[in-house]
């Protein structure tokens, strides 16, 4: 049996109290960083990959379904706003389409033939990276993918959380988060899922950061989107210029954003 369907080290939830119930889910979920630790040369290989494919104009490909599918949308989608990167340089893809991003899409996990499909209508190329993320290491949506992927000469890459799976053997970038029974027997949108969040974070962070979308320790390239990110904003600019707020907000409302703000003193 796979680590992620093993059995809970709890038993009889039912009648734990609410107290214990969640000190129970926490103990269980601090063990979940250590797990990420012990894989970050694995992790680091991949990012390696995508920088690498991304300043060639390189796009990095999620695909996954339920909890998986959707972290990979939510990191996806976060990239244009914190970083500046444009739309489409990072994408997400879940199986059963968008629809399933709200709600289960039954039986779309099982098809091996969607996912290519699905990226086909993105032009996927050999100038990107796929990471395939699958808890239990067998989902055949992913499978899918990456199998054609690679028949396509696509760089791969995978999280999952059980060791020697299917889809780990298949990709030339594996990341495998060992994270042990979930508090819920098999309820893999728990440590599983915090683990792909984590490593997930790690790998586009990272990414973004060696392509040059932070400077210093700031998000210099973010979207300007709302009156918080405006003053965030101003701020940076007030720290990076060691000037006033007015002067500052003056020169964003200028140029439009922290780093040509911050690029036009010079």
């Amino acid at each position: 049996m796979s680590t992620t369907e093993s059995s809970s080290n709890y038993n009889d939830l039912e009648k734990m109290s609410i107290h214990d119930l969640l000190v129970s889910i926490n103990s269980e979920d601090v063990l979940v960083p250590q797990a990420v630790e012990k894989v970050i040369p694995a992790i680091e290989k991949l990012v390696i990959a995508v920088v690498e494919k991304m300043k060639i104009g390189g796009r990095l490909f999620y695909i996954g379904a339920g909890t998986s599918g959707r972290l990979g949308i939510l990191d996806a989608s976060e990239i244009p706003p914190t970083y500046g990167l444009p739309q489409g340089r990072v994408i997400g893809l879940i199986a059963g389409g968008d629809q399933a991003i709200r709600q289960s899409v039954e039986h779309a996990e099982d098809n091996t033939e969607q996912a290519w499909k699905d990226l086909q209508l993105h032009q996927i190329n050999n100038n990107d990276v796929l990471v395939g993320i699958a808890a239990s290491g067998k989902t055949p949506y992913v499978l899918g993918g990456v199998r054609d992927a690679k028949k396509n000469g696509i760089a791969t890459g995978c999280i999952t959380c059980n060791s020697g799976s299917q889809l780990a053997q298949m990709v030339d970038y594996p990341i495998e988060v060992i994270v042990g029974p979930e508090f819920v027997t098999g309820s893999t949108r728990m440590k599983a899922g915090t683990a792909q969040k984590l490593v997930l974070n790690m790998i586009s962070t990272s990414a973004m950061i060696k392509l040059g979308r932070i400077k210093g320790n700031k998000m210099v390239d973010m979207q300007l989107s709302n009156r918080k990110l405006v003053d965030r904003g101003t701020k940076m600019i007030m720290d990076e210029l060691g000037i006033d707020e007015e002067k500052a907000a003056q020169l964003l409302n200028k140029f439009g954003s922290v780093r040509a703000a911050i690029d036009s003193t010079k």
